[in-house]
């Protein structure tokens, strides 16, 4: 009897919870769409999360743990199959960004012994370009399909494959820059941003856009803040160079 009833309460707390997180418990109505409340809490992590990056705080992969798995159940939900299934790859980047970040190299530290801002040349720029463009293409086809593949699994058609997979491209990608604190990443996150705020429009999701909108202007801050930092490092960089070439100079006479 004992053990009917805790199992009966275990199935009320799974059902009280998906319940919450079902993306049809509607907490408020914005512009004729319904909000829920995964939706709010995915909100409020994702937005700690690029906070604590624009401020080059490690915190940020922390929020984005959480923030990856609550996307996870978001996109599953909304049959945006592509950014569901990618989930795990960018958690893993989150994984390796934080390893970077609390643990660079000799030459790749600041002054503070922390990961320092770097950037790429052009011809960096132009093959994560071709990356993105090429993991539209294939991962797009991948997701027009995947509900003819796995019927039982994905039981609708996926919501604008190629454009999702664009989108999920420079996301990742820009999380790819981001571990590495490239500069590069906030005009990759800028891109982005402005390209999930169609495509949010475009799914249902009410809330998102303004959301994207936010983020549009954090990648802004972002790109200023992670600028001037590394303008401080070239310049402390150059003081020591000359110091050096000043020592070096003396030795020889």
């Amino acid at each position: 009897m004992g053990t009917f009833l805790n199992m009966h309460f275990l199935l009320g707390i799974k059902e009280i919870i998906f319940n919450f997180f079902s993306i049809h418990n509607i907490v408020f109505t914005i512009f004729g769409q319904g909000v829920s409340a995964l939706e709010i809490i995915s909100v409020i992590v994702g937005l700690l999360c690029v906070f604590c990056a624009v401020k080059g705080k490690v915190a940020n992969f922390w929020f984005g743990y959480l923030y990856n798995i609550l996307l996870f159940f978001l996109f599953l939900q909304n049959r945006l199959y592509s950014s569901m299934l990618l989930q795990p790859i960018s958690l893993a980047i989150n994984f390796y960004g934080h390893y970077r970040w609390t643990h660079p190299r000799s030459n790749e530290k600041d002054d503070r012994n922390k990961l320092k801002v770097t950037v790429y040349n052009n011809g960096q720029r132009t093959v994560v370009a071709g990356i993105v463009v090429i993991f539209m293409f294939v991962w797009g086809y991948l997701l027009s399909k995947i509900d003819l593949w796995w019927p039982a699994v994905f039981t609708y058609p996926a919501t604008f494959p190629y454009f999702d997979a664009f989108a999920l491209g420079l996301v990742l990608a820009a999380q790819w820059l981001s571990a590495q604190k490239k500069l590069d990443c906030w005009g990759v996150w800028l891109i982005a941003d402005i390209t999930n705020i169609i495509l949010s429009l475009k799914s249902g999701l009410g809330f998102m856009p303004l959301v994207y909108l936010a983020y549009v202007f954090l990648a802004i801050g972002g790109f200023m803040i992670w600028l001037k930092m590394y303008r401080k490092q070239r310049i402390t960089e150059l003081k020591k160079e000359a110091v050096s070439d000043m020592n070096k100079e003396t030795v020889k006479k």
